[in-house]
């Protein structure tokens, strides 16, 4: 799972999120739980720039203090690093529709971070990558 660090910042009656790793993703909210709640949608929405760019989505540097660890979900985690593969190794999504014998709107769905997939066909995506996805338990 990929956590990244997130910086709250108190301003007058509203708390202002931003993310250092994903400059995008800057957000607001009332009160603690909501910019908790906030920043969670904003780093996840904030991807979509990358993904429709076709540019690496930057890992997560540790959280330092004084920041706040804002965790992707398991799905989103592994979109991210399908996404940087596919960008790696300059791959479309049409050639990996291609490769993975589905069609190409399939892809937008498979690589949309706030869109169920299942296990199964993250791990396909992979393996048209010529990777295999591991998951382990810590």
């Amino acid at each position: 799972m990929l956590i990244y660090p997130a910086v709250f910042e108190q301003e007058e009656h509203t708390i202002v999120v931003h993310f250092p790793d994903i400059p995008e993703a800057i957000t607001f909210g009332i009160g603690m739980d909501d910019a908790r709640f906030m920043a969670q949608d904003a780093v996840t929405t904030a991807l979509d720039f990358y993904f429709d760019d076709m540019r690496a989505i930057p890992m997560p540097s540790p959280v330092k203090e004084g920041q706040i660890a804002i965790s992707l979900d398991e799905t989103a985690s592994m979109k991210v690093m399908l996404h940087n593969e596919m960008v790696k190794q300059h791959v479309i999504k049409a050639e990996l529709a291609r490769r993975m014998n589905i069609a190409p709107q399939h892809i937008k769905r498979l690589l949309n971070p706030k869109v169920p997939t299942k296990l199964t066909t993250l791990s396909e995506a992979f393996a048209a990558l010529g990777k295999r996805l591991e998951i382990r338990v810590v």
